[in-house]
Order: C-alpha cells, then structure tokens, then sequence
C-alpha cells in the first residue's frame, strides 16, 4: 500500500490561506481565475567563461553540479541561437544551463529560496518589488551559489551566480507581488528603501 503523499508546506499554505486572501482582497469570484505558480526556471549564463568557443570541464562540471543540488534536477545546455562578433558569440557555442521546475519540486524550490538561501545574503535588506513584467512573473538573480546550504564553497572551482523567474499564470503585477509576499518573500520594506 502507497502512502499518501505529503504535499510541500508552501502549497499547503497557498491552497488554504493565500487563495482565499487573494480572492477576498481582488474580488475574485471564481476559485479557478486564481493566479497560480506554473513554473520557476533556474538559469546561469556561461557565455563569458567561454575559451574559443569551447566550455572549460571544470566550469561546465562546476555549473551541472551546483544546478543539480539545488534544484534536484539535471539541467539542459541552451545553445546560441545567432552569432553576436561584440560578446565573441558564435551560432551553436554554448551560452547557458537551465532547469524547469513544476509541481512538488517547483514548491519546494521556492519554500528553501525564500526561508534559506535568500537570507543567507551578505548584507540583505530584501528583495526588489520592481522585477515584475506585465504578465506577473518575478525575476531575480543571484550573485553567488554559496547562499544555497547545499553548496561546499571549499571543493567549488569558481563561483557563479544564477537568473530565477518564478512565472504565473492568470496574474498580473500587483495579484503576483501579494501571493508572493503572502508565502513570505522577503521584499524591501519602504523604509528600508531609502537607505
């Protein structure tokens, strides 16, 4: 007999507490025009550790590696699409790793990006509330992997930093800022802002 399965605790607390604030506050009738979490990609860059158009072992390792433990899933290696002579790129040259994350997985990514590695940043005062688009998807970047506890600084060959973009669907800037906010991300406070 299979055990039921334990949902993430951030789901949990979605279903039943933000949703049922997000549809008093926007007036909200109907439970399934909710804005809903769909996705998180995770990204870094690795255009510019390119050597003649070739990717270092180390550095390709080094990036699978970190993607892998924080996301707990493989990433796939993007490829440039078009060749830029300004960045040194060429058609095909390897230009980024990327992972997807849905269901389970996507929550509890989100759950240990807002209670462990985003206040594990030097000097933190919170998020920007500025990186919305139109559609209510949120996107910030990280600078270095030594915030994710997962991640040994002493056998990493280099730090590098990652690209996250948590996409809604049904939403726009200010329903997306409020379920975000809700589930705890840390976003700057005003009075903080001015400093």
């Amino acid at each position: 007999m299979v055990a039921d399965k334990i949902k993430p605790r951030l789901q949990e607390k979605y279903e039943n507490e933000v949703s049922k604030k997000v549809l008093e506050k926007f007036g909200i009738e109907n439970v399934n025009r909710l804005p809903k979490v769909s996705k998180i990609i995770v990204n870094t860059g690795i255009g510019r550790f390119l050597e003649n158009q070739k990717l270092k072992p180390d550095i390709r390792d080094t990036v699978i590696d970190t993607l892998t433990k924080v996301t707990g899933q493989r990433p796939i290696q993007i490829l440039a699409k078009k060749s830029v002579a300004n960045f040194k790129v060429r058609e095909g040259a390897p230009s980024a790793y990327m992972v997807t994350l849905r269901r389970d997985r996507m929550w509890h990514f989100l759950e240990r990006l807002i209670h462990l590695a985003i206040p594990r940043i030097k000097d933190f005062r919170g998020v920007k509330d500025t990186a919305f688009d139109a559609a209510g998807n949120y996107s910030l970047g990280l600078t270095e992997q030594a915030v994710w506890p997962e991640i040994n600084m002493a056998s990493v060959t280099f730090s590098h930093g990652m690209n996250i973009n948590i996409v809604f669907e049904q939403s726009d800037k200010e329903m997306s800022r409020f379920v975000l906010d809700e589930l705890g991300m840390p976003f700057v406070r005003p009075e903080d802002s001015d400093r």
